[in-house]
């Protein structure tokens, strides 16, 4: 099994405890305010469960219906994750909306309260590990997994206050307001993962990805790489595929336009991401001598003038840079 099931498996089994203990705390409370934790954990658990087959399916290779690979899958568990929190957090607010109105006994708050905390630092635990382990291992569900876990652990926080502020005051109507507010809070996170989920699905560009990798492309830049355009980035679960033009000298062989495309490469796999290369060698033409540094050029028609950065706004141009 690999490391990314392993993980989840152990998610997913943590959930499932932690979900039982919290329908616990609420049989013990009748509160709408444990309710909602409790809700949300049916969600942590499905949603674990389907982050560990989306898991297992990426990994599966590359097939002739799916030429890139299944990693997009994860995507779809992200977005699955976020609907059902925030299905759950929307029947938790109409629910607590009644419970104002009709505001119903609760009692053994302490209990329930010491409940919730345990949980809640187990989930902390296990979500801050989730994230480190998401992002070293560029996993979109195991981090999605982790953030949720976190948020669900900020939650606990607020559950135990709160109880502790119904035991002590004895206003029953806090129960079902506090409630409304972590449910808006729960609405929030889940729509954060749709939207990052969708973004995904659109293949919209990862700016942190493709910002570090200009950062080293410019800094590591070699005179024989005269430019670079055309330039698109998409995700496939944890594997990033980069297309683009490189120029270079028109004069240089086969091989020696391989063994530069072979750098390119080399540079962003060691000191960026795990990344797929798709790169398209252009010629140089007269007019890219003004910024073209290659040293003792046989053809050049015109002195450097010019250093041209690469950005975002440069790279992505499907032209060279003096068009």
């Amino acid at each position: 099994m690999g490391q990314h099931k392993r993980i989840i498996l152990a998610a997913l089994i943590t959930g499932v405890v932690l979900m039982l203990a919290k329908f616990v705390a609420y049989i013990l409370t009748a509160s709408n305010f444990v309710l909602t934790d409790a809700a949300e954990s049916i969600v942590n658990v499905v949603a674990s469960a389907f982050a560990f087959f989306s898991i297992h399916l990426s990994a599966q290779p590359r097939d002739h219906n799916h030429p890139y690979g299944h990693g997009k899958v994860e995507f779809f568990s992200v977005f699955i994750e976020g609907s059902l929190i925030s299905i759950a957090a929307i029947i938790i607010i109409i629910k607590s909306v009644y419970g104002i109105f009709h505001p119903a006994a609760v009692h053994d708050l302490i209990t329930g309260a010491i409940i919730i905390g345990a949980t809640g630092l187990i989930n902390g635990t296990l979500g801050l590990y989730l994230v480190k382990k998401g992002k070293a291992l560029q996993s979109i569900t195991i981090y999605a997994d982790g953030k949720h876990l976190l948020a669900d652990m900020f939650t606990s926080i607020g559950l135990v206050a709160g109880l502790l502020l119904i035991h002590f005051t004895a206003i029953l109507w806090l129960d079902s307001l506090l409630s409304i507010a972590v449910a808006l809070y729960i609405l929030y996170s889940g729509y954060r993962l749709v939207r990052r989920s969708v973004s995904g699905l659109m293949d919209e560009a990862d700016f942190e990805v493709v910002t570090k990798l200009l950062e080293v492309l410019n800094k590591k830049r070699q005179v024989e790489w005269i430019d670079i355009h055309n330039f698109r980035a998409q995700k496939y679960g944890n594997e990033l595929h980069v297309d683009c033009h490189l120029t270079l000298p028109n004069y240089f062989d086969l091989n020696r336009v391989h063994e530069e495309m072979k750098r390119v490469d080399r540079l962003i796999n060691n000191e960026v991401t795990k990344t797929e290369l798709f790169i398209h060698a252009d010629p140089c033409v007269p007019q890219c001598c003004h910024y073209c540094s290659m040293p003792n050029c046989p053809i050049r028609s015109e002195a450097k003038t010019e250093d041209i950065t690469w950005t975002m706004d440069k790279i992505i141009r499907n032209q060279k840079h003096f068009e």
